[in-house]
């Protein structure tokens, strides 16, 4: 026992008074005997009704203004299961046409468009978003949370989401959809003459941007929302996962945003990115999809595994063996699985070391792979194993995936995949990691999490009626189709002559695909069929250990009675009295005095209390941002650039509305009573703060993105030898050298004006905002202007054309940066900003810092490069 004041909190900066840093104060840990001290059932009584009237869903129609997590995970996951579905009835129309030769029961374009948003809506509108949704679902509850730390970011995810989704699906009543593969190769869906390239383009990319703040919101939440004593190494394993995966979706999705970038520039305005009569080149596509489109495997595999971790100890009625192997193991597969884009290309002629080296890297992959099945085998062998409902689907989980991860050690080949690249063994190779890598164990997920979420359990019969349909159907269609395969069937033909030995195969496909479609039909009525005369399960109904089945049956609407203090990482098995302390209010936050929504941010690494973070409640902001946002991606589709540009600019007002209004309020008073006699801040600036680590995590995956756009530059300077073409004009040296000064000292402004603020030098600090914002627009102007003033044509050659597109890219970065100073200039003359609550300032220097990164290489790309070329 310590008294917190003297060893936590921030540290004191040498040009902060005392009375600006507000350090946790009082006794942590608790000891024994302050946990035990009894509770007076009429301040209990208090707390709780309290605590419910602040977390209670809003009533009526203004429920669709709801931000909880509860509800909006719930959402989520429906939503994508209702894609899931959509997404089967386009496979199943695809095997009626396959089932028989020279069919025409869908025509070639028809089958073309169900073939791409098939893959389309299974990548983009299933597996990443049931993982983030069903993460934002449990993940509180996991680490014993009250909420995700901004709550309002995920239903803005959500709402793009479901607007995207629609967007992009909706285009086949319309035969508008896209047709040339859900890889959109170039230049195939360039010379689409219809708009189908660019609902695909524009409307997944805005899926993506959801994805990307759902992800934001897990990883912040795994790091800050932790309860006090759940140091990193007693984090659930399932949080291990979403850490690992979030990560992976932050590096991987910015590269197919760069691409989706540079390829709707081309298809709106002709820029020549991948014409190579214009210097451009296609295969720059395969390299920016393919860096997105390998991590997606295992970003989809990883997330099945983390419900497999949850899962099997239940089972095992025993913790997890190998708890660090595992988590290792769970970081080296998101590491290796950047390294090996390259096997989806292995047919494009790149040199004999790159297949060597992407070969061996596809090979290796396999062992982090293994270790975790390893682990979880010895888990089950050294347990007392039930073979209850959810580990029947786990179980099935393993041997399908294991088949598949088989296959993909032959097609890591490069010389077998020469053989079977662009055939129906690929195809079956896909499926099998992918449903045994994802949909057998999230619908064992579902079996297993349903009683936390609904408060009542699925059938068991009906469950394993389900399984063996879908197990059994699975088979039956797709490991045919091997065979099919090496018979030299290529994928995406819409039919074939029946004398070369497809039939019979291609039949026995089609039939198996009906009865996976019967499986997962029981499945989805089990799911959402009524059951008023079932009574609520028992609190705990599969005895596991992880805190998440501390939950209120029936569910109060407030996550968690009171924030624990965690010692184990099977709590609910290792921490005596725990439950019974929970619901009696003795741990952390057990009321909500001033009425306001809360949780407990703890330190990064070993959970120590730092503050009490007011969490946003409800509000329809969020659906109006979203719905601006899809208009400025949406509109440009139909040529509407105006209205695209209009709307944006709704969506950035209702974004400010939205942070002005809820996000680093001056609190009613700076420090509150914990519980277990410790004091903690109400407001917090810089690293301690969820803000702030929600904009370093954000402004990584935007550097991921630029640092592609990059790549470009140098992937057409090392393949092109008319990179640039001769006699062509470059940007001029003087103005972007003084862009780059522009930027440099905007930066520095913005700093100092953070470091005065803080001294009480008002000001100072908001004469330097303003004037870093007119800094920032005058190196904006002047580096348009280096490119505007020699002639650079973008639609002549791909030389110009990036040039052009690095300024737009900065340009738009460098408004959002001046829209961010001005914001704190506003918040410092209103009130909203002092020198003790500042961390909207501290936010927007770190911003700046990548931003400076950002406008100082592009300048120096654009400045410096034509001397080396």
């Amino acid at each position: 026992m310590t008294d917190i004041s003297r060893i936590g909190g921030a540290r004191r900066r040498r040009d902060q008074s005392a009375e600006d840093v507000l350090t946790p104060q009082g006794i942590y840990p608790p000891t024994e005997e302050m946990l035990a001290e009894p509770v007076d059932p009429e301040l209990r009584k208090a707390q709780e009704e309290r605590l419910k009237a602040v977390w209670d869903e809003p009533p009526g129609w203004r429920y669709w203004s709801a931000v909880n997590n509860s509800e909006v995970g719930v959402w989520y996951s429906l939503t994508a299961f209702g894609f899931m579905l959509i997404a089967g009835v386009l496979a199943l129309l695809m095997r009626v046409q396959l089932a028989v030769p020279d069919n025409e029961f869908l025509s070639a374009d028809r089958f073309n468009q169900f073939f791409t948003m098939h893959g389309s809506a299974m990548m983009f509108l299933f597996a990443v978003p049931m993982f983030e949704a069903i993460s934002i679902l449990l993940l509180p509850a996991f680490l014993g949370a009250r909420d995700m730390p901004f709550p309002r970011l995920s239903a803005y995810g959500y709402w793009a989401f479901l607007i995207g989704g629609i967007f992009v699906m909706g285009s086949l009543l319309f035969d508008a959809a896209p047709s040339s593969g859900w890889f959109m190769y170039p230049p195939l869906a360039i010379i689409d003459e219809g708009v189908g390239s660019d609902i695909w383009l524009l409307g997944l990319s805005f899926i993506e941007v959801a994805s990307i703040a759902a992800a934001v919101e897990l990883i912040v939440g795994t790091i800050k929302c932790r309860p006090p004593g759940m140091r990193i190494n007693l984090m659930p394993l399932y949080a291990w996962y979403v850490l690992v995966v979030g990560a992976m979706i932050l590096f991987a999705f910015p590269p197919l945003i760069a691409g989706d970038f540079l390829f709707e520039l081309q298809r709106s305005f002709d820029w020549p990115f991948f014409d190579p009569e214009r210097g451009g080149d296609p295969v720059l596509w395969q390299h920016l999809f393919w860096i997105f489109g390998h991590p997606e495997v295992y970003i989809i595999f990883l997330p099945s595994i983390a419900v497999a971790a949850m899962i099997v100890p239940a089972a095992a009625r025993r913790p997890m063996l190998g708890y660090h192997w595992i988590v290792l193991s769970a970081v080296g597969t998101g590491f290796l699985s950047f390294g090996l884009w390259v096997h989806h290309m292995f047919t494009t002629g790149l040199p004999a070391m790159s297949l060597g080296f992407f070969s061996a890297a596809s090979e290796a992959v396999v062992i982090p792979t293994g270790v975790q099945l390893f682990a979880f085998v010895a888990t089950l062998m050294a347990g007392k194993v039930r073979m209850i409902l959810p580990m029947l689907w786990i179980a099935g989980a393993l041997a399908i995936f294991t088949a598949g991860g088989l296959t993909g050690v032959m097609i890591a080949l490069a010389p077998f995949d020469w053989q079977v690249h662009d055939t129906y063994f690929i195809v079956a190779h896909l499926h099998y990691t992918l449903f045994g890598g994802m949909i057998f164990p999230i619908i064992g997920g579902i079996y297993f999490f349903y009683p936390f979420i609904t408060k009542k359990k699925m059938s068991d019969r009906l469950g394993r009626v389900s399984f063996w349909l879908t197990f059994v159907g699975f088979n039956i269609c797709f490991l045919p189709m091997h065979l099919t395969g090496l018979l030299g069937m290529p994928r995406r033909v819409y039919t074939y002559p029946g004398d070369i030995g497809w039939d019979w195969p291609n039949m026995i496909s089609t039939v198996g695909s009906f009865v996976i479609a019967a499986g997962i039909l029981v499945f989805a009525w089990d799911l959402v069929r009524p059951k008023p005369k079932q009574g609520y399960t028992e609190r705990n109904p599969w005895g596991a250990g992880s805190l998440l089945w501390s939950h209120d049956i029936p569910d109060p609407g407030w996550g968690i009675r009171s924030v624990p203090y965690i010692t184990s990482r099977y709590p609910l098995w290792d921490q005596p009295k725990l439950l019974e302390r929970i619901d009696a209010g003795r741990y952390y936050i057990p009321d909500a005095e001033e009425g306001l929504r809360e949780t407990i941010v703890t330190s990064a690494i070993d959970a120590r209390p730092q503050h009490i973070a007011r969490i946003t409640g409800p509000a329809w902001c969020t659906i109006w941002a979203a719905i601006f946002t899809g208009g400025a991606f949406i509109l440009p589709v139909f040529k509407f650039y105006l209205l695209a540009g209009l709307s944006g600019a709704a969506a950035v007002g209702a974004v400010i509305y939205w942070l002005w209004t809820s996000t680093a309020l001056v609190p009613e008073k700076p420090m509150k009573d914990a519980g277990l006699g410790l004091r903690l801040p109400t407001y917090v600036s810089g690293p301690s703060a969820p803000g702030w680590w929600g904009v370093f995590i954000t402004m990584l995956g935007d550097m991921t993105a630029f640092a592609s756009l990059v790549f470009g530059v140098f992937f057409y300077w090392t393949s092109r030898p008319d990179f640039p073409p001769p006699g062509s004009p470059h940007a001029v040296p003087l103005f972007v050298g003084l862009a780059a000064l522009c930027f440099l000292a905007a930066w520095g402004a913005t700093l100092f004006a953070r470091t005065q603020n803080r001294r009480h030098d008002v000001v100072t600090a908001r004469l330097c905002l303003g004037s870093a914002a007119i800094l920032a627009i005058v190196g904006v102007g002047v580096l348009f202007m280096s490119v505007w003033m020699p002639g650079l044509a973008p639609a002549s050659h791909v030389y110009p054309a990036i040039l052009w597109g690095l300024a737009i890219w900065t340009g738009a970065h460098m408004g959002v940066g001046v829209i961010m100073q001005l914001y704190c200039l506003a918040g410092s003359m209103f009130g909203k900003l002092t020198p003790r609550y500042d961390a909207d300032l501290w936010n927007t220097t770190l911003f700046w810092h990548f931003l400076l990164i950002t406008g100082l290489v592009t300048c120096a790309v654009m400045g410096l490069l034509p001397g080396l070329l």
